[in-house]
């Protein structure tokens, strides 16, 4: 039995010198005992079991060994483990690898899963560390300008000359020391030094403790609390080392009362500036009550509209506006916040964007009617915001009274669909915007409908190239609108 004792503080030259010898010795992994422990001699295999005379010399042999990339990357990981089994773990694998190059391709093999669960350890525990790490400031020393930090963790495997790296890209331009029971790893601008000598905790404190307490209460959501969720991804383990971790406790305690106390602060009323926009918008006028099947008419109407129960927290009911007799119809979504509080359509971000669209396409605004499928603003609170929401398909039925009267009052030659709301309510389809985009469709009221994107969708696109090629699409299809309108004047 041959008995090979490492140093094992997570250096893969140390574990791979003594494996090339072994299996270049032909010793098989069953007559391997494995030993961690400081103090290991320079001769890795410094201990001997059995008769002296059946052991065979550890000589160097020349025929070359070679595995496969993903074996040398796992074993990189796995030989940071802090278990002594990993020693074996590796040796066997390595060993097999002789004989079947496509080992690690079999999941289910116990040896094979056992490599992988060690690596997963280690890159967890890498993980943790690089989240974790909490820097406190120390003073200068003598003349220097850089600024210093000293930092302690507790890392269940022999990470720290793993992880150094990530700390040296991140904090270049300061020095820093991160004190471990495994090693330290320190950088001072000019070198980056890993050792394998346990550092010592420090008793620092500095201002920097209660910025994270103040971030962390701040950024605290009651509602959404998952204490299982957070143990699993902040173990308490860590804790001790954390400032913020102090106000763990508490928050749990009153997370319960924290969540009434929201719901009571919910603005269940507009603010009140927001009836001072909506009469700046609707100034009274000295004008008979409108008449009956007229566009005013059906304005009248339908501010008391109560079909559905969006009317409950909407501002206001924004109808169609626009010439009566437009040939053309342009039918988007629903009111936004603005449109909600001005009491008018298209009037929001996406409504300028639409302007700014069709000015270059050739279309004039105030020959167009423009209305909604839906003539009440859907939304939900985020502390004070109101934030869009997409109206379902029963709100969307119940506010198509209203456009089919629209349609029948106005009697536009072509509608144009913003979006897919708008196409359901005109069409009753619900097919996929990139299939139907620039086309003509029928509709349930007998005008044709040309289907193209609501603005709002280029506003959300993040990449600017992208929202580029997407706004001249949307101009190339107004334009094609503005042929139609040129065709009827």
């Amino acid at each position: 039995m041959r008995v090979v004792a490492l140093e094992g503080r997570g250096e893969l030259g140390e574990w791979r010198d003594a494996a090339r010898r072994l299996l270049l010795a032909g010793v098989p992994p069953e007559a391997v005992e494995w030993h961690q422990g400081a103090g290991a001699s320079a001769d890795l295999f410094n201990r001997e079991r059995g008769d002296p005379e059946k052991q065979a010399p550890l000589e160097h042999a020349s025929p070359a060994l070679t595995v496969p990339r993903l074996f040398l990357d796992l074993a990189a990981a796995a030989i940071c483990h802090a278990d002594p089994v990993r020693f074996g773990v590796l040796y066997r694998v390595l060993h097999r690898l002789q004989r079947d190059r496509n080992l690690l391709g079999i999941a289910t093999d116990g040896d094979v899963a056992a490599l992988h669960g060690l690596a997963k350890s280690v890159r967890r525990d890498s993980h943790k560390m690089t989240a974790f790490v909490r820097f406190k400031e120390v003073g200068p020393c003598g003349e220097a300008v850089r600024r210093r930090f000293v930092a302690w963790f507790e890392p269940d495997h022999y990470i720290v000359a793993r992880v150094a790296p990530f700390f040296h890209r991140r904090f270049f331009d300061m020095d820093w020391m991160i004190a471990t029971p495994r090693g330290i790893a320190a950088w001072d601008g000019k070198v980056l030094e890993v050792s394998s000598t346990p550092g010592q905790k420090t008793s620092l404190s500095d201002d920097t403790e209660e910025l994270w307490r103040t971030y962390f209460s701040s950024i605290f959501n009651p509602a959404r609390l998952k204490v299982k969720a957070m143990q699993a991804e902040m173990p308490k383990k860590y804790w001790k080392n954390l400032p913020e971790a102090s106000l763990i406790p508490a928050m749990i305690a009153g997370a319960e009362a924290s969540v009434v106390a929201m719901g009571e602060r919910i603005a269940r009323d507009p603010p009140a500036f927001h009836a001072r926009i909506e009469a700046a918008a609707n100034a009274p006028r000295d004008e008979p009550p409108p008449l009956r099947g007229t566009w005013e008419g059906l304005r009248a109407e339908a501010a008391g509209c109560t079909r559905c129960p969006l009317h409950c927290s909407a501002t206001q009911t924004v109808f169609g506006e626009g010439p009566t007799d437009a040939p053309i119809m342009i039918v988007g979504e629903q009111p936004g916040d603005q449109e909600d509080l001005a009491g008018r359509p298209f009037v929001g971000p996406a409504g300028k964007l639409f302007d700014a669209a069709a000015h270059e396409a050739g279309l004039d605004r105030r020959s167009l009617y423009v209305t909604n499928a839906v003539k009440h603003f859907k939304y939900e609170m985020r502390g004070k915001r109101r934030l869009h929401q997409r109206p379902d398909a029963g709100e969307v039925e119940h506010c198509r009274w209203w456009l089919d009267l629209e349609l029948a009052l106005v009697k536009p030659k072509l509608v144009v669909a913003l979006g897919a709301t708008a196409l359901f309510a005109l069409t009753g389809e619900r097919p996929k915007m990139a299939d139907v985009r620039g086309s003509i469709r029928r509709s349930d009221h007998g005008p044709a409908v040309f289907v193209t994107v609501h603005p709002s969708f280029l506003l959300r696109i993040p990449d600017a190239a992208r929202r580029e090629v997407e706004m001249a699409h949307f101009k190339r299809d107004l334009a094609t609108v503005a042929a139609f309108e040129a065709r009827w004047s």
